[in-house]
Parts: structure tokens; C-alpha cells; sequence
């Protein structure tokens, strides 16, 4: 297969070790590879040897803050554009406000879910490297290789339909979005094509199926009264709702 494009590598710097155990984990089962520090001088030491494309920094730190040191990452040429997402149990809108005026592109408040964790993370990648997104999308050992229109659940190749390739392709790229049945008629069938609405709930269970074998059927999941959302979540037994 094409080397992956997705990038892939994150730096945690949070100093309590439940939590950047907690963080450690709920990324590594989403296939990034992750490097841990509990200060800014180890996670400066990493950073220069290494090359992550995103950080996560808890705002209190040890010696030097996290929020200073992402004022100071700003000002260097090679990672002011380096994307951050600030950890605190700071949640006041004030605080939110003085994190991203520090630089940060995106803000955490503790106590967090390990599933908001992973969207955030796999939205800001989207934003900040789309263009390297394009041949790849990636759940855990699940991805689809867009320019081969193939998908993969580790170096096994999963048989899918056209129509529900395109499913997957949609709700991988949109992670924990809902969508309701008319709004994936009109992104899969298009508005000019009459289909019935069922329809969808057809091509949903042919995904699943084609998924299940491989642990991953679960992914798609019913929201009752609205749609179906593909879930950040990848462990765990099939729990998805039947159409």
C-alpha cells in the first residue's frame, strides 16, 4: 500500500499521570503514535528530535507553564503554525478567551471524554493538513485509501459496495457528526435522483456487515430520531442499532 499521508504523530505534555496515560491510550487506539512529557524541557528536548503535527499542552505545568510555552512556540518561525490543543480545568469563557489568544487553536476543559479527545484532535489535523488527508482516512487500523478506492482493516482488505464505500468515506471524514437520512440522500445520491429514504437504512446495513467481521461494525451507530454518526470510539464489541 501508498505510504500513509495522514498525519499521525502527537506530543502530550501534561504532568498527572493518570491523564497522560489516559490520553496516551485513547490516541494509541486510534493508530497515532504518541510521545509523552511531563514538563516543558522534556517535551523541548522531544520537540527537537522529533516532529509532531499537533501538541497537546496542559495550561499548568511545572517550571514553566504550558500557556507560556505555547506564547514562546508562536514566536518561533518552525512552530508558529504548529497546531495545539490547550488542556486545563480552567472553564470560564475567560479562560477560554486568554488560552486562544495565547495561541492555542483549540481549548479542553477538564474532566474530558476520551471520544471529544479524538474528534477534536482528528478535526484540527483536518484543518490544519487537509491537503495531506486527501489519499487517506483513518479510524484505528481501519482506512480507506481514497486514490485506490480501497479500504483496509490492518493489511487486510475489506470488500465493500460502491455506494457504501462512499458511505464510510463520508462518516470517517466527519467523525461523531450526525447525519440525518435526507441530508445523506443528497451527499451520496445526490438531489437530482429520487430515492426513498429507507434506502438508506439498506445501504447502512450492508456497511455494517461488510465491517463486522473485522470488529467494526459497531463505528456506525443509530441516533434515534436523527441518523446515523460514526463513532471516534474503536474498541469495545458491535453495540450498533439496527436501522
Amino acid at each position: 500500500m501508498d505510504e500513509e499521508k495522514i498525519p499521525s504523530r502527537i506530543l502530550v505534555i501534561e504532568d498527572e499521570e493518570g491523564i497522560q496515560e489516559l490520553l496516551r491510550m485513547s490516541l494509541q487506539r486510534q493508530g497515532f503514535e504518541v510521545r509523552c512529557a511531563d514538563c516543558v524541557e522534556t517535551a523541548e528536548a522531544i520537540l527537537s528530535e522529533w516532529e509532531p503535527q499537533i501538541l497537546i499542552l496542559d495550561w499548568m505545568l511545572p517550571g514553566e507553564s504550558g500557556l507560556g510555552w505555547c506564547r514562546s512556540l508562536r514566536r518561533r518561525e518552525a512552530h508558529k503554525k504548529l497546531p495545539i490543543i490547550l488542556l486545563t480545568a480552567r472553564g470560564e469563557e475567560a479562560d477560554r478567551i486568554h488560552g486562544l489568544e495565547s495561541g492555542a487553536d483549540d481549548y479542553l476543559a477538564k474532566p474530558f471524554s476520551p471520544r471529544e479527545l479524538v474528534a477534536r484532535v482528528n478535526a484540527l489535523l483536518r484543518r490544519a493538513y487537509g491537503e495531506m488527508t486527501t489519499n487517506r482516512l483513518r479510524l484505528g487500523e481501519l482506512h480507506l485509501d481514497l486514490r485506490a478506492h480501497r479500504v483496509y482493516a490492518g493489511d487486510t482488505e475489506v470488500h465493500l459496495g460502491p455506494t457504501e464505500f462512499r458511505l464510510l468515506r463520508l462518516f470517517l471524514a466527519n467523525l461523531e457528526r450526525v447525519f440525518s437520512r435526507e441530508l445523506l440522500l443528497d451527499q451520496i445520491w445526490g438531489r437530482q435522483i429520487y430515492v426513498e429514504e429507507r434506502t438508506v437504512d439498506v445501504h447502512i446495513r450492508r456497511l455494517r456487515r461488510g465491517l463486522e467481521k473485522y470488529g467494526y461494525a459497531h463505528i456506525i451507530e443509530t441516533v434515534r430520531g436523527e441518523g446515523y454518526r460514526c463513532c471516534g470510539q474503536v474498541m469495545g464489541s458491535d453495540h450498533g442499532e439496527a436501522p
